[in-house]
């Protein structure tokens, strides 16, 4: 009846409230800041239908975490050749050369170049395999990197896929609610002609009344939902995406 419907103003009123209050949050506002802006009623946004036609893949990119898990996979794959290349030794000439030592002969004497050279090599070669274990270590944690990388791209991949089938069947869902309503809006008007014209009691009326409420009621529930999996679909995608106009 219509009390019990009055009931449910005030537990949607606190949600709408509720709703307001956490985008401003979102937007480092008070929470009563935009009721003012958000307080005049609009229609949903419309969704095409052909709108997630020609997705690229490469759209995924555009997501942070795929993103922060390609850098992290490129930066560990790197840092194996870092690994690898200090495996090899380093040949470096310390001091100075001067007119004295070409004239000494002591540029080359093993004395000022062999032991140091020798003390190198040996340091880099004969260090009981700490090194290529290093490189093991990182090819290692490279495999993980891309063990992570391939699970986050499967996620995405997942999120779209789930969005893309929510986003159909909403439209399905829509289109099924919209013909009920109408039927549902003719049958409240037929019912008041018949009763107008003293064939039928107003219960029946009342009746017809309630069923057109109950299907409008859930028609904009499913308009909320379809623009809801719009919402969800931009978000799996990364955000910012558009589709490009058709020549």
């Amino acid at each position: 009846n219509r009390e019990q419907t009055r009931a449910q103003i005030p537990s949607l009123e606190t949600s709408l409230a509720q709703a307001e209050h956490q985008i401003a949050l979102l937007l480092g506002q008070a929470p009563a800041s935009l009721h003012a802006q958000l307080t005049p009623v609009v229609a949903l946004p419309q969704v095409a239908d052909a709108l997630a036609v020609g997705i690229p893949a490469d759209t995924l990119r555009r997501r942070p975490d795929v993103r922060a898990a390609e850098r992290k996979l490129a930066a560990e794959t790197a840092r194996i050749g870092v690994a690898e290349a200090a495996r090899y030794p380093n040949f470096q000439l310390s001091g100075s050369i001067g007119l004295d030592a070409l004239n000494a002969g002591g540029l080359f004497s093993s004395a000022a170049l062999g032991h140091s050279l020798l003390a190198s090599v040996a340091g880099t070669l004969f260090d009981g395999g700490r090194l290529r274990q290093r490189v093991e270590i990182q090819n290692a944690v490279q495999e993980q990197a891309l063990a992570n990388y391939q699970s986050t791209l499967l996620t995405a991949l997942r999120e779209v896929e789930d969005a893309l089938v929510a986003l159909a069947n909403s439209r399905l869902r829509q289109d099924a609610l919209g013909s009920a309503a109408t039927a549902a809006r003719n049958a409240a008007l037929l019912a008041r002609q018949r009763y107008g014209s003293g064939l039928i009691d107003f219960l029946t009326v009342l009746d017809s009344e309630r069923s057109l409420r109950s299907v409008e009621d859930n028609l904009a529930s499913a308009d909320t939902a379809r623009v809801t999996a719009l919402i969800q679909l931009n978000k799996a995608l990364g955000g910012g995406w558009q589709r490009e106009a058709q020549p």
